[in-house]
């Protein structure tokens, strides 16, 4: 009952958001090459998966984006456990890293063309930078804040080393581990869109570009929802789906 009345409060939400679309674009505050109604971007949806350029273009740019993101999540693993296990690495190492995720993952962009040409691995580089040091950030920083009283706990138990951050302080670092790659698949999914729009490639951001350059407002904002979509999509069946059980399982939301 309390879900079919989430899935109501969630449609009535978005009609609403699509009601005060129409009545904006109804009014003619705009020239409708500048703000189309939603029937025309809807259109502009079918029309794009009718010829298959939409399934075409999710598809490459999901096989960066899993490539990219799998990548990041094994070199952020690694980095963030040596962070956290190094109190040298932290002060020299973990501070440059901090610094260097501040920056916008487009300002890899450059390096990746002067080292890779305009190719994939330079899309994958920007998508690794722009994931890798947030997802390090995290388990660096879920590691640390285990409580002692765990390790004491582990140790008292007769585990120790490898066997000690496997079975006690990685799971204890779990939900601070899951928001890290929540994160860090929002920070390369961003990187790899960024990176299709600069230069002619399959894929979503290219599709965004194609749009600008033919004055097309109906396919800039169709390609938008659809990415939007995704988004939603991998953060629904993903992450909240881990995040909820995560809870239930440390106590931090009751049981459903």
């Amino acid at each position: 009952m309390n879900s079919a009345i989430k899935v109501v409060k969630h449609l009535a939400f978005y009609c609403v958001l699509l009601g005060a679309w129409q009545t904006v674009a109804a009014l003619h505050l705009w020239p409708p090459y500048l703000f189309p109604a939603p029937v025309e971007v809807f259109a502009s949806l079918r029309a794009g998966f009718d010829d298959h350029t939409f399934w075409i273009a999710i598809g490459v740019s999901m096989k960066r984006m899993l490539l990219g993101y799998a990548i990041s999540t094994i070199l952020g693993g690694v980095l963030g456990l040596l962070l956290a296990r190094s109190a040298f690495l932290e002060e020299t190492l973990g501070r440059l890293v901090v610094s260097l995720q501040s920056m916008p993952s487009i300002c890899w962009l450059p390096l990746a063309i002067l080292w890779f040409g305009l190719s994939e691995r330079a899309i994958l580089f920007v998508v690794v930078m722009g994931s890798m040091l947030s997802i390090s950030i995290t388990l660096e920083s879920g590691l640390k804040n285990v409580p002692r009283i765990y390790a004491m706990a582990g140790r008292n138990l007769g585990a120790s080393g490898l066997r000690l951050f496997w079975s006690v302080l990685l799971p204890a670092s779990l939900p601070h581990l899951i928001s890290g790659l929540k994160q860090g698949w929002a920070f390369a999914w961003r990187s790899l869109l960024a990176g299709e729009m600069i230069f002619v490639t399959l894929g979503l951001g290219q599709l965004l570009m194609m749009g600008r350059d033919l004055n097309d407002i109906n396919q800039i904002i169709a390609v938008m929802v659809l990415i939007s979509a995704i988004g939603f999509l991998i953060d629904g069946l993903v992450f909240r789906n881990v995040e909820s059980r995560l809870r239930r399982i440390w106590g931090i939301s009751p049981v459903s």
